[in-house]
């Protein structure tokens, strides 16, 4: 079995992505490392290692600064050759990247990092419960995120941990997205007032994954959950309203009406979210029965967010 990441041994540590995310989990493990035994990497575009720009600017030097050695390497338009030569070196790898790098790259990574014989995989899956989703729901991504699954669970090679977070926090309230529109007042429910999500934020995100990276006995071949909150979107606007203290319009967008939506805009990449998220199924579970929980750390609630936000503005 692979050796586990406090070991003697020099095992280098390769982490994909520096962005809301990555950078998170960065902040966090970074400093737990010992540069000695586990040197750092991190991958970001090679614009942004080149750029002028003073936020790329500032970013290479913080990623400097945690004591991480800064590699400019463009994930999309690789090969799988091309990638698992670029991990070979490397005991651990954590993906952050997301998916702006566009379809099939989560595979393409995966199948980079098990051709290079990665020790220990951590694939982008902070997100939603994938085996109970599988095929066919109404994100497409969602069908490649259950294919890096299978493919994990069809070698015995590398070990793999894969951390389901639920969607992030802020992502409730994204004009875009349209759940709770804090400036317009409204709040839709997605399915129904009944159906919950599971939410955590990127910081807790990347503390959670930093402890889970270095647990012992450390996690193999394992889905771990997490969670800041798990409620129903009738619960989330009353939180909503407790919280601003205003009225807000409240519309239920049944399964029907999102697939009149869906129907209209069959390329819309927040259509196909809405319809996804209120299927309920895979994307919820109990905070009670989660990694968090059952250590003692305390995470971020929606109401703890919404409050933090208001008081930024």
């Amino acid at each position: 079995m692979p050796d586990a990441i406090s070991s003697n041994s020099v095992l280098p540590v390769l982490v994909l992505g520096a962005g809301q995310l990555g950078l998170a989990v960065l902040r966090e493990l970074a400093p737990r490392l010992d540069p000695a035994l586990n040197p750092l990497t991190v991958v970001i575009a090679p614009s942004s290692l080149q750029s002028e720009n003073a936020a790329d600017i500032a970013l290479v030097r913080e990623l400097k600064g945690l004591g991480a050695t800064v590699v400019g390497f463009d994930l999309g338009k690789t090969s799988t050759g091309e990638l698992a030569d670029l991990f070979r070196p490397f005991h651990t790898v954590v993906s952050c990247t997301g998916f702006v790098a566009g379809k099939g790259t989560q595979l393409k990574i995966t199948n980079a990092a098990l051709d290079a014989g990665v020790s220990r995989y951590f694939p982008w899956q902070f997100g939603v419960d994938y085996d109970i989703v599988g095929h066919g729901s109404h994100q497409d991504v969602f069908d490649e995120q259950y294919d890096v699954r299978l493919l994990l669970r069809a070698q015995n090679k590398t070990e793999w941990v894969i951390v389901s977070t639920g969607m992030f926090t802020s992502f409730l309230f994204e004009p875009a997205f349209d759940v709770v529109n804090l400036e317009r007042k409204t709040i839709h429910g997605l399915g129904s007032w009944d159906s919950r999500v599971t939410v955590t934020t990127p910081e807790d995100i990347g503390l959670l994954t930093t402890e889970i990276i270095l647990a012992e006995p450390r996690f193999v071949d394992e889905v771990v959950f997490v969670a800041g909150d798990t409620l129903s979107y009738g619960q989330l606007a009353d939180i909503v309203e407790e919280v601003t203290g205003e009225t807000f319009t409240r519309e239920e967008w049944t399964h029907s009406i999102l697939a009149k939506h869906l129907e209209g805009q069959p390329e819309d990449t927040m259509a196909k979210y809405r319809a996804a998220f209120a299927q309920s199924d895979g994307m919820h579970w109990p905070k009670s029965e989660t990694f968090n929980a059952a250590n003692n750390i305390e995470t971020v609630d929606v109401k703890g967010w919404l409050r933090q936000r208001l008081a930024n503005r």
